[in-house]
Parts: C-alpha cells; structure tokens; sequence
C-alpha cells in the first residue's frame, strides 16, 4: 500500500514539474521565436518571364501554325518525351495546359534556361522540389527550336 501511495506522489510530482517547463522567461521564450513579418525582408518579386535569354513578352497566336508544331513534334518526341508525357506527370511535370498555368516567356525561358531559372525562379524552384529535385536538362535549344517546341506544345 505505501509503495502504490509513494509512486503516485512521485507521478503527481514529476507530471507538475514537467507540465511547469523550465525556468525559461516570457521574454527569453521570445527571443528564439521568429522575428515579426515587418521585420523579415520579402524575397524578390518573382519575374513572369523567368530568368533567361528572352525578356520580351512573347504572344502566341490563337491559331497553331501547323508546320512549326510538326517541326516542334519532332524535337519533343527526341529531346523531351523522356521526362515529360504530354497528359500526366512523370520525371517532369504534364506540358497539357501549360500555358494557362504559365507565361510563355516564362516556358521559353525554362526551356533554354533551366539551370539559372531552377537557380533563381521562385517557381522553377519549386518545381524542382516537387519533382524529386530532378533538374530539367538543358538540351542547347535555340530560340527556334524551343518555340517550335511550344508550338507543338498547345497542340495537346
């Protein structure tokens, strides 16, 4: 009987002591928190276009020039369809609807610059994390082959 008195008096002390914390102040508990919103420096404004070769916005016409597409099609199904399947994520993420979620500067840029974008683009960076921190390939494009290969890209 003295024993199971004795350690629930042990239990209630130890569960009070531990339930008191340490002997750590308010203004101490502070000290290690984040400092206020105001006080953090926002990161830069991400640029629409990426960080690249091209910085001027590029407008794609409604209607899909066929025979750039066919050129496109042709460096895609050699250079890309390795990571990227056109419908669903794979290594990369889905090209299907790419340019209702990105600018197409933004794309072109990534194509031709996917080092220095997963490098400094907010979004490339997450890209990156989410895809397993498997960086895109820089496959030496030019700017016509890269926007061959957005043309095919909206025929998706």
């Amino acid at each position: 009987m003295k024993w199971k008195i004795l350690s629930m008096l042990t239990l209630v002390v130890f569960f009070g002591l531990y339930a008191c914390g340490g002997n750590e102040s308010t203004e101490e508990a502070n000290a290690t928190e984040e400092p206020p919103a105001s006080m953090v420096e926002d990161e830069p404004e991400a640029s629409p276009f990426g960080v690249g070769p091209v910085q001027e916005e590029i407008t794609l016409p409604d209607e899909i020039d066929q025979a750039l597409a066919e050129k496109g099609k042709e460096i895609y199904t050699t250079k890309c369809i390795a990571c990227h399947n056109p419908e669903h994520d794979a290594i990369g993420p889905a090209q299907k609807g790419i340019f209702e979620r990105r600018n197409p500067t933004w794309v072109m840029n990534m194509i031709l610059n996917p080092e220095g974008m997963i490098k400094e683009d907010p979004v490339a960076k997450k890209l990156f994390e989410k895809y397993n921190k498997v960086a895109m390939t820089n496959m030496g494009l030019t700017q016509e082959d890269a926007r061959a290969v957005m043309e095919y890209i909206r025929t998706f």
